[in-house]
């Protein structure tokens, strides 16, 4: 890979940088995805627990835009996708048309399997930690962990802002002064989730999910009754954004407490926890956003930046925004 000139290098697996290689390889460009993580999907992300599994990143999303509505039809005709509710109202997911009305999509099998198949055709190189970005002659080349490198006509970067610039930062990239300054507006709030292999009772409303947002779980939700694991009851719970900051350093065992005291009142008696899995999520969720769907570098090869952090909800726009940077970057 060394020598090999690519036409664009992907970096980060998750549901940006995977819509964004489709398109680019889809055009007749060679793409590379590089991950630093063992698998795809970023914070569509599955686990396995005892007998069952549940998602701990995203939970479901939302369709308003026809471009994304296209994607989610053909997915949900695969089989991959299916509507688990609609509407929120009174704090509590809810199997009505109150509320907005709008369908709430869940994966089968969990939300690790959309990015499993987005990332079916593409060449993914996974555990590959990046330790600096540079620029060489009229393109880039990306340093890994091991020493290898990749290079690259044109670069698009999916991760969190503030590793993104980390890693510009490291090999010196002339950034404009204009693009950092609206980069770094861009903020993020953690998320300290948990997952927990309940057998006994369990109280949630239908359809088996509860939204609080000023309550210490935000978000809890039974994988059973949400439809993705058939095999074990698994809980999912969210610590809403001020409690995962403060107790974002805990160790894991303090957390576990924490998470339990919380989730007695929705557990029988007789309910016990067989086993559990605390996630640290830094970059959970956008606070500050970038207006447009994308951002392509000023006076520089091309450079793009995508993500869930660029203009959209959560899951849906990190897909626009892939879909956005891949026809910027065939532009450029």
């Amino acid at each position: 890979m060394k020598n090999k000139l690519l036409d664009v290098l992907v970096v980060g697996a998750g549901l940006a940088g995977l819509m964004a290689a489709n398109v680019q390889q889809n055009a007749g460009k060679s793409v590379v995805v590089v991950e630093k993580a063992q698998g795809v999907g970023g914070r569509l992300a599955t686990w396995r627990l005892g007998p069952g599994r549940g998602d701990y990143g995203a939970q479901f999303f939302t369709v308003r835009e026809p471009q994304f509505r296209q994607f989610v039809d053909e997915w949900q005709q695969a089989g991959l996708v299916f509507e688990w509710s609609r509407g929120w109202a009174d704090g509590s997911a809810v199997a009505t048309n109150q509320g907005d009305g709008y369908p709430r999509y869940a994966i089968t099998g969990g939300m690790t399997a959309v990015a499993k198949h987005l990332a079916a055709n593409l060449t993914v190189h996974n555990q590959t930690r990046l330790t600096q970005i540079q620029v060489v002659g009229d393109g880039w080349e990306v340093t890994v962990a091991d020493g290898r490198s990749y290079k690259a006509h044109a670069l698009l970067l999916t991760p969190p802002v503030p590793q993104s610039l980390a890693l510009l930062d490291a090999g010196n990239v002339p950034l404009a002064a204009a693009d950092r300054a609206v980069l770094e507006k861009i903020s993020y709030a953690p998320c300290l989730s948990g997952m927990f292999w309940v057998e006994g009772d369990v109280s949630l409303p239908e359809p088996g999910g509860l939204q609080r947002p000023e309550a210490t779980l935000s978000w809890l939700a039974d994988n059973q009754r949400k439809g993705i694991s058939p095999e074990a009851q698994i809980l999912t719970a969210h610590a809403n954004p001020t409690v995962s900051q403060l107790w974002y350093e805990a160790p894991k065992g303090e957390l576990v407490g924490i998470f339990m005291r919380a989730l007695r009142p929705f557990l029988s008696k007789n309910s016990t926890i067989q086993e559990y899995h605390i996630h640290k999520w830094r970059y959970a969720l956008p606070t500050t956003l970038h207006p447009e769907r994308t951002l392509l570098a000023a006076g520089l090869p091309p450079l793009a930046f995508a993500g869930d952090a660029f203009n959209g909800p959560r899951v849906e726009g990190a897909a626009l925004s892939g879909l956005a940077v891949a026809h910027d970057l065939l532009n450029a």
